[in-house]
């Protein structure tokens, strides 16, 4: 505790003696005495020090103690500080009543009694302290009590300035206990999330549209278990209206003692911002379907233009030397020529054709497979053959590994698969300048590596196959560029289908190839370090359990026996045929075979025929004006008598799909020849039909 400083005491004597009694009189009162031998002088002590006491003597020169107490008294400051007057001359009363009428206390006569000096300076010097102590209270008092004033003004200026920030804040405002109920939310508050109440108990979740309740309810429970920031967006019970959104903000909040009082948050209504999000998203999705259609419209402007060269340009060939021979001024050197020349290109046009129809089965998800166990090395070999020739007229090297394995049993379509390789392999060989090379590459491959497929490349489904046949075809071509190869397998797009392209072709190939691949459960991918750096595809196909052979070698298929001259010879035929080229056509070859041949355009007319022919075979078509084909059919077994009801009957037609040749085997037809025609096919089925009864069979 503070030890309180003396009090001081002013002693005003102007002879020294005095001042010295004076102070060897009260030194044990432990006051600080000042001493003063002038008025003028005590003056300028009072100017500085505040005293409990003055002993004044009254008889001095110059100023006298009641000039000097009469201008003490004249200063507010010392205006009531005790005065005793000390005096050796007088004691009368008019003397004393002049000193009490300045403010003198007291009036000692020289020489003092030192007893009766003490008691009457400790009185005052007590009274001085008390006096003090109160002053001091008094001032703290009115300091403390200042200071409430103020904190009370800026309580409610706080207050004022709460209760404004509150009430014009564009944000409404919750405040929760430690539990999550609010306790406290301001008008935004209650004009967004409306319908709740403002007591204690319900939350900002009653606001919440039902479709994001459970939402809202289990990400906020997280919250106030984690205690993190919390941020969600949520819409809004709407009545009728159009969906309203709000933000929901939260925070922790902690008093300066670090004591846990609650949460705060903030909801804002942010409808404008979805609805005008929603708007852009629109827009953008608009603008995407517009660039997209554009794309479209553009690869299919390129890709019609790309067709109408395709096509016009065998048909140039095919028509010119067409002509050239109908004129007869062809020696027959150039007339075997210009007869190799039309079937060439013809079979060009032909695969352009297939290749349309394929990718249009495709489009309309209607193209089917004939799956069945197979030998995947069989099918390759067999498109390698094919492919061979091409390859040894540009000089192009083509090595493969297929005596590495016996036999690789995938379950598929064996004609499908065949023209997945195929194509493969002419498009390398296509793409590959003079003594190039080409390597094809067979393996078994325990998985797949997937760091190397684009994404949606692989239609693998169900569990993983136990191993993979993986054919590979490299080539020393022209390569891929790296912008275009995540575009390789899309339809009607093409690396290059500007005019001065080097090579033909409509770029459905590859388009046919992926799609062939994920229907057989496998992947096809391709890899390019550029142009002019080659190219490699790969096809990955799951291999069934086990590797070895589980079933011989398919016998090879009949069409590819020459027939022998006249082998049709003497046999009874009839065409029904509404186009009078085609049946022009197939009249001449069965009769070139020994055939006896009548054709008719019409299928009643054949109904009517049947009966008095007799036919061994009725070839037919199946798109024909007065009635199809399918129907006569179905009319010759269940209209006419035996045996004609059991005329054998060949479908020749352009509906190439498997569909239309499981519907013509439905309907009767024991064969089904898509168009165009192969004179070595239609032979073949003839004799099988003719040989077999009614006994229907599949496209040879």
């Amino acid at each position: 505790m503070q030890t309180p400083s003396p009090v001081n005491i002013l002693l005003v004597d102007d002879q020294p003696e005095n001042l010295v009694a004076l102070e060897a009189i009260l030194g044990e009162l432990e006051a600080n005495l000042v001493k003063s031998t002038s008025g003028e002088e005590a003056l300028r002590c009072l100017l500085q020090e505040d005293f409990a006491v003055i002993l004044l003597d009254v008889q001095m020169p110059q100023m006298d103690g009641f000039e000097v107490a009469t201008l003490i008294r004249r200063r507010p400051r010392s205006q009531d500080t005790p005065i005793i007057f000390l005096t050796a001359f007088s004691s009368s009363e008019q003397f004393m009543f002049k000193g009490y009428a300045l403010g003198a206390v007291d009036y000692l006569i020289k020489p003092i009694a030192p007893n009766i000096l003490l008691s009457k300076v400790a009185i005052f010097i007590e009274l001085f302290k008390k006096t003090e102590a109160l002053r001091q209270k008094t001032a703290t008092l009115e300091q403390q009590t200042t200071q409430l004033e103020a904190i009370n003004t800026e309580l409610q200026v706080s207050e004022e300035r709460f209760r404004l920030l509150s009430t014009c804040s564009p944000l409404g405002v919750f405040v929760t206990d430690p539990e999550g109920h609010c306790i406290y939310t301001n008008p935004r508050f209650q004009a967004i999330c409306r319908g709740v109440p403002t007591a204690a108990g319900p939350s900002w979740l009653d606001s919440v549209h039902p479709c994001d309740l459970d939402g809202a309810r289990s990400s906020w429970a997280a919250y106030l278990q984690e205690g993190q920031e919390y941020a969600q967006e949520f819409r809004l019970r709407s009545e009728g209206e159009p969906a309203r959104w709000a933000s929901i903000r939260a925070a922790r909040m902690v008093s300066e003692q670090k004591t846990f009082l609650g949460y705060v948050g903030t909801v804002e209504d942010i409808t404008e911002r979805k609805q005008a999000e929603a708007a852009n998203a629109q827009i953008m999705r608009e603008q995407v379907a517009r660039q997209e259609a554009e794309t479209a419209n553009r690869m299919k402007d390129d890709f019609i233009a790309v067709l109408s060269h395709e096509l016009r340009t065998p048909l140039n060939s095919i028509l010119g030397w067409a002509n050239l021979l109908q004129a007869g001024k062809l020696d027959p050197q150039k007339v075997e020529f210009a007869i190799d020349t039309i079937e060439r290109n013809a079979l060009v046009q032909k695969q352009l054709i297939e290749d349309i129809l394929d990718v249009s089965q495709i489009v309309r998800g209607k193209l089917q497979l004939h799956r069945q166990p197979l030998d995947l090395v069989t099918v390759a070999e067999t498109a390698l053959e094919t492919v061979r020739p091409a390859a040894t007229a540009k000089a192009i090297a083509l090595t493969t590994n297929f005596h590495d394995y016996n036999r690789l049993e995938v379950v598929g379509d064996a004609l499908r698969l065949q023209q997945v390789i195929w194509n493969l392999l002419t498009n390398a060989v296509k793409f590959t300048p003079e003594q190039g090379r080409v390597d094809v590459h067979l393996s078994v491959v325990a998985e797949l590596p997937q760091g190397q497929l684009p994404t949606g490349s692989c239609a693998l489904s169900g569990a993983p196959a136990p191993a993979y046949a993986q054919l590979r075809v490299t080539d020393t071509g022209l390569g891929i560029d790296a912008n275009f190869l995540p575009h390789i397998f899309d339809r009607f797009r093409q690396a290059d289908s500007s005019i001065t392209r080097s090579q033909g072709g409509l770029g459905l190939g590859l388009a046919i190839v992926h799609h062939l691949v994920e229907q057989h459960q496998g992947c096809v991918w391709a890899e390019s370090d550029g142009l002019n750096q080659g190219a490699a595809f790969t096809v990955a196909l799951p291999l069934t359990e086990s590797l070895s052979p589980t079933a011989p070698p398919p016998a090879p298929a009949p069409a590819g026996e020459v027939p022998p001259q006249q082998a049709l010879s003497g046999m009874p035929i009839l065409i029904v045929e509404d186009d009078g080229d085609t049946r022009d056509f197939l009249a001449f070859l069965l009769e070139s075979q020994g055939a006896e041949v009548t054709a008719t355009a019409s299928g009643e007319e054949a109904l009517r025929l049947i009966g008095t022919l007799q036919p061994a075979v009725l070839l037919c078509d199946i798109s024909m004006p007065d009635m199809d084909g399918y129907t006569l059919v179905e009319k010759v077994r269940s209209q006419l008598p035996e045996p004609q009801a059991h005329t054998p009957a060949i479908a020749i037609t352009a509906h190439a799909r498997l569909s239309d040749q499981a519907r013509a085997l439905s309907t009767g037809f024991q064969h089904h020849l898509p168009k165009p025609i192969e004179a070595e096919a239609l032979i073949h089925a003839i004799l099988q039909v003719a040989g077999a009864g009614s006994e229907p069979s599949g496209a040879g």
